[in-house]
């Protein structure tokens, strides 16, 4: 597989406190920007960026409870920026001493390869909005496994593009999951699955992939070795040559189960409504369908959308004894990456 694109930088940073972090990573933003509100990682965290990308270029997770914060391509650089200084992180009710951080920075793992890596979703993927749970509920086994399949695809294909790339060839993936059956997330309606997945294209630890992303959904681990994969304690260090990777061919590449950049239409920015979380409402029955995320729609198909009962809308929660900054319901309405 060939590609037509400079090398895509990527960077991790994990910040190891001195203690577990039990918050969540709108929680985690908030704190960065009132610490550090004149830094240039600012605008990437609260959303003034999101009409120039589709795709966060930063990202805030919290895994094994523990900060990572990844940064691709422009978001690079305003993290590596930020490495050193981290001292302590005030959420108001409880402080966190920065003990140490781990920064790496690659320029090889965002890549189409002839082989075929696995990875594991480290948080939960979620494949699915309102509009393609509907269609998906109707499948049966092999057919929403098949859809599923293609939606992850997609979803490479669509980061490539986002990245700069010219992908010459198809992106394959297989995925494993735990059950056909989505979770149900949060108030959002979402569909979320577990498992694993192979594909031919490098990807790097960490990055988010679906919707929810800037909530930390999606996050994904690469399995190079599995025997020896230990999340708490291996990461994938050195560079990755792909004679280093398990012999497992890419399918036949005259099939038709691939994605190419031509099989994933070029999204459109949502519509900004007036209204402080900057969500639109979609026409009744216009056929848009948003298939990779909720950051963007992609007009793939045009067909009647379903009609469906309108669900009950919850009750709006109380915020708790953190400050307003430190809350979910906040950085909602900043930005809804």
């Amino acid at each position: 597989m060939e590609s037509s694109s400079p090398a895509i930088r990527t960077v991790t940073l994990k910040i190891i406190t001195d203690k577990p972090v039990k918050k969540t990573p709108y929680q985690v933003k908030g704190v960065f920007m009132r610490q550090y509100p004149d830094e240039e990682i600012i605008p990437l965290l609260d959303g003034r960026y999101r009409d120039r990308f589709l795709y966060p270029r930063v990202q805030v997770k919290i895994l094994n409870e523990q900060i990572y914060v990844v940064g691709i391509n422009e978001g690079v650089d305003s993290i590596m920026a930020m490495a050193d200084k981290f001292d302590f992180l005030d959420f108001g009710n409880i402080t966190f001493q920065v003990l140490d951080v781990d920064l790496e920075e690659r320029d090889d793992l965002f890549r189409p390869i002839t082989r075929m890596i696995r990875y594991r979703f480290i948080t939960p993927w979620i494949a699915l909005n309102q509009t393609t749970g509907i269609r998906y509920r109707y499948l049966n086994s092999m057919e929403k496994m098949n859809y599923l399949s293609r939606l992850l695809s997609q979803n490479i294909v669509f980061l490539a593009r986002e990245m700069g790339m010219q992908l010459e060839e198809k992106v394959f993936t297989r995925l494993s999951l735990t059950s056909l059956f989505p979770k149900t997330v949060d108030e959002t309606y979402w569909g979320a699955f577990n498992g694993e997945f192979r594909t031919n294209f490098i990807l790097p630890n960490y990055l988010g992939i679906g919707n929810g992303i800037t909530r930390g959904y999606g996050a994904l681990y690469g399995l190079y070795n599995p025997a020896m994969f230990s999340f708490d304690e291996s990461e994938i260090k050195g560079e990755i040559k792909e004679e280093d990777i398990p012999d497992e061919e890419v399918p036949n590449l005259a099939s038709d189960d691939g994605v190419s950049m031509e099989d994933v239409p070029k999204p459109r920015p949502r519509a900004r409504s007036k209204r402080s979380s900057g969500r639109s409402k979609p026409r009744r029955g216009s056929g848009t369908r948003k298939v990779l995320s909720e950051e963007f729609h992609i007009e793939e198909e045009s067909r009647p959308a379903p009609r469906r009962r309108k669900r009950p809308s919850k009750p709006k929660e109380e915020p708790d004894d953190e400050s307003r900054f430190n809350t979910e319901e906040y950085h909602k309405k900043r930005h809804e990456w």
